[in-house]
């Protein structure tokens, strides 16, 4: 059972919090190294009363050295690193086992939701498959769990513990006689998913989304129980594991000899009979590996292993409240307290609560003033045109130090000044802006009339000195269309919608359909259909929109007529850009 403390250090005042938790046995250092402490121990004492009391003078010096030459080379062993990386890694793994036991609440929350049924067949269909994914979650525990595994031992077991019938046993005995190399945990996962199916054929759920999210939750139940068998099948590579346990035996078996009290007069007195730093590094390293040792494995039975046979009850519990005795219950709907306010202020305090301040942001109490803040825009700044005639001179734009940005947009409404200062930047118009301005052009005066907003003889000189621009053709599309849905937005006209003409419920009227190549006017095309009469039954929905087949001369409607109209517009556009292009030249 895991070991809990938190409630403890939940607060920490005074001296020495966590002192009090050195005296507990129950998942302590003291309970996983006191059996190897001892045997250390044991070894210690006999080889320094082998020197003091049993070798003699050559013996001795024969001791003395073999402790010199261990003291010397015991640094060699990287112990620190080798076993801080084995805790690391086994830390990681017994935290990732502990989030993938998979726990029925959600799935119990789904089916008690969609699994619709007051009446008997409705409660079997929603027990039993809450029964199965219990009995898939056990199943899987007893595999990987000793203590499971004591308490289930045979798929009897689990009858007695009603999380199986006999005949769902046999049936399992029998497809382990026909496939013993596989377990069949996923089996009551299987069924669960059948009966699912069958709610759903017989009405009980409503939607096929709903269907679909308890299949979805039920294979995440059955990809968690997979990966747990996953946890146990691989475990951490057996070669690191050995190299541990081989750097902290043999440091410490070299400690035996190193860290020996010798008569050399470089020892300390005090260190005569009890190695004090020795027992210190023996209990921070040996029970370093045993914390690896005992969380390799969660679901054994140590003190801070995972409760799995609580689980086992708890799932069951949980599982057939939800789904059978609060399903589709609820309390009473009442008004709270708070009805009459929009929401409360503060909710009450006992007399030992201690009230709290709400949180503030990193910046709360920096004051900036108003003042002070510069509204400067990019330093780099596109002169406005100073009139709309374009023998005023090329385009500029300036590029300056620190530009008010108050000033500069007042100065946009009166007459800026577009001098070049010296430094700047100039350029002539470009194609795009030249475009712009063509677009832009009122284009009910005739084509040989000069247009000043063409520009002087100098503009075209330059912009022809240039390479000619060439513009895509799916560039040139999309100019014109989104010129033509400008040009459509300025036309006040209604958009035609169905509900115009339908303004009072009438009689199913016959609607026309686009005809096709090679169907006569009066025929109806298989894809759409008028309103079918009283008593006719109709495989199919049919949706309709069109104008009225009475009236066989209005054959294009609204949408085809734009579709005219902007392929019209299209080809006109066209011929502006090759006139314009051919000025150009």
């Amino acid at each position: 059972m895991t070991v809990t403390y938190t409630a403890e250090v939940a607060t920490v005042r005074g001296l020495g919090c966590f002192l009090q938790l050195l005296k507990r046995w129950k998942g302590s250092i003291y309970k996983l190294v006191w059996m190897d402490l001892a045997v250390y121990l044991t070894l210690y004492y006999c080889l320094n009363g082998l020197y003091r009391f049993v070798l003699d003078e050559d013996g001795k010096e024969l001791f003395q050295a073999i402790v010199q030459y261990c003291k010397i080379y015991i640094d060699l062993i990287p112990l620190s690193f080798v076993l801080g990386f084995y805790v690391s890694i086994v830390m990681t793994r017994w935290w990732g086992q502990y989030t993938t036991i998979p726990f029925p609440d959600n799935l119990a929350v789904y089916v008690s939701t969609t699994v619709h049924g007051q009446d008997e067949r409705g409660r079997v269909m929603r027990r039993t498959i809450m029964r199965y994914v219990c009995t898939c979650i056990t199943m899987t525990f007893t595999m990987i769990s000793p203590k499971v595994k004591k308490r289930f031992p045979t798929l009897d077991y689990f009858i007695d513990a009603g999380l199986l019938q006999q005949n769902e046993k046999e049936i399992i005995e029998d497809l382990n006689k026909k496939s013993p190399a596989y377990s069949k945990q996923w089996l009551p996962i299987v069924w669960a998913a059948s009966i699912i199916t069958r709610a759903r054929k017989e009405g009980r759920i409503r939607d096929d989304f709903a269907v679909k999210t308890i299949i979805d939750e039920l294979n995440k139940i059955r990809g968690q129980c997979g990966m747990l068998l996953n946890y146990d099948h691989i475990s951490v590579p057996l070669v690191y594991t050995q190299v541990v346990t081989i750097a902290v035996y043999s440091y410490f078996l070299t400690t035996l000899m190193g860290h020996q009290w010798i008569d050399d007069g470089n020892n300390y007195t005090f260190d005569v009979y009890m190695p004090i730093f020795t027992l210190l590094q023996f209990f921070f390293y040996m029970g370093w590996l045993k914390v690896a040792e005992s969380l390799i494995n969660p679901f054994g039975e140590d003190d801070d292993d995972f409760e799995v046979n609580w689980m086992v009850d708890r799932n069951m519990q949980v599982s057939y409240l939800i789904v059978d005795e609060m399903h589709h219950e609820h309390p009473q709907l009442l008004k709270d307290q708070y009805w009459d306010q929009m929401a409360p202020v503060e909710l009450p305090y006992t007399a030992n609560t201690i009230r709290e301040t709400h949180p503030l942001p990193s910046t709360a109490n920096i004051a900036t003033k108003v003042d002070t803040i510069d509204l400067t825009p990019s330093s780099i700044k596109i002169d406005d045109f100073q009139s709309n005639d374009m023998n005023s001179g090329p385009i500029t734009f300036t590029a300056t130090g620190n530009r008010n940005f108050s000033s500069s947009m007042r100065s946009r409404g009166g007459s800026f000044s577009t001098s070049v200062p010296d430094g700047s930047m100039t350029r002539v118009n470009s194609v795009s802006s030249m475009l712009k301005r063509f677009f832009s052009r009122d284009e009910s005066k005739p084509d040989n009339r000069p247009d000043s907003r063409m520009g002087s003889t100098q503009e075209l000189i330059n912009l022809t000195q240039k390479p000619k621009p060439k513009l895509a053709p799916d560039v040139i599309e999309e100019v014109d269309e989104q010129l033509t849905i400008t040009s459509q937005r300025s036309v006040k006209e209604s958009r035609p919608s169905v509900i115009g003409h339908f303004s009072s419920p009438s009689d199913p009227i016959d609607i026309p359909s686009s005809y096709r190549s090679g169907e006569t006017r009066g025929s109806q095309s298989p894809l759409s259909k008028s309103a079918p009469v009283a008593g006719e039954e109709d495989e199919h929905d049919h949706i309709s929109i069109g104008g009225s087949e009475t009236d066989p001369s209005d054959n294009d409607d609204e949408f085809v007529k734009l579709k005219k109209k902007r392929s019209e517009e299209r080809i006109n556009r066209l011929e502006m850009f090759a006139r314009f292009f051919k000025k150009l030249s």
